[in-house]
């Protein structure tokens, strides 16, 4: 059995592959929460609902499997919250973070991959990961158009990117 340490996550996208490392020595359960939903296909099918040019993409909401549900983007989660993890790893391009509401404590499956340096969120955002392959496809997708949503930000994709998958396996095989 492979340890933590040794397991990578490949996200499969409508635009390409990612890989991920993970960072278990910073962000124990909020990596081991990413894994087993990615085990379980939770992300399997969903979509980036949010991109803001040169600062994130933001994924995971179980909604986004559904179009109808599309005013709700945003809010869904994995019917629990996870405890966050603040550390002292800076968010810079290509780095995986868990997305919040206002309280700390209130992550559950949504992430953001940073699309350049967003230091000011550190320490306020539980970092557990970074891209170590595929930082073309970050970038393709941190391209993507978008037009305003229902709060005003201009970060709604004009095209769905979606997440075909997130696999995790042992780092030599991806």
């Amino acid at each position: 059995m492979s340890t933590p340490a040794n397991e990578v996550a490949v996200i499969k996208t409508t635009a390409g592959e990612m890989t991920l490392e993970f960072w278990p020595d910073v962000a124990p359960k909020t990596v081991e929460n990413f894994k087993t939903l990615a085990n379980k296909g939770f992300y399997d099918g969903t979509a980036f609902h949010r991109i803001v040019k040169g600062f994130m993409i933001q994924g995971g909401d179980p909604l986004t499997k559904n179009p109808d549900m599309e005013e709700d983007w945003g809010t869904g989660d994995p019917g629990y919250k996870i405890k966050a993890e603040f550390n002292d790893r800076s968010h810079q391009r290509g780095v995986i973070s868990m997305a919040r509401s206002q309280h700390p404590d209130s992550a559950g499956c949504q992430f953001f991959i940073c699309l350049g340096n967003a230091s000011f969120l550190d320490k306020n955002y539980t970092a557990f990961g970074q891209v170590i392959a595929g930082d073309d496809v970050l970038g393709k997708i941190g391209d993507t158009a978008v037009k305003a949503g229902n709060s005003g930000e201009k970060s709604k994709p004009l095209m769905r990117v979606g997440v075909e998958s997130i696999r995790i396996t042992p780092k030599g095989t991806a």
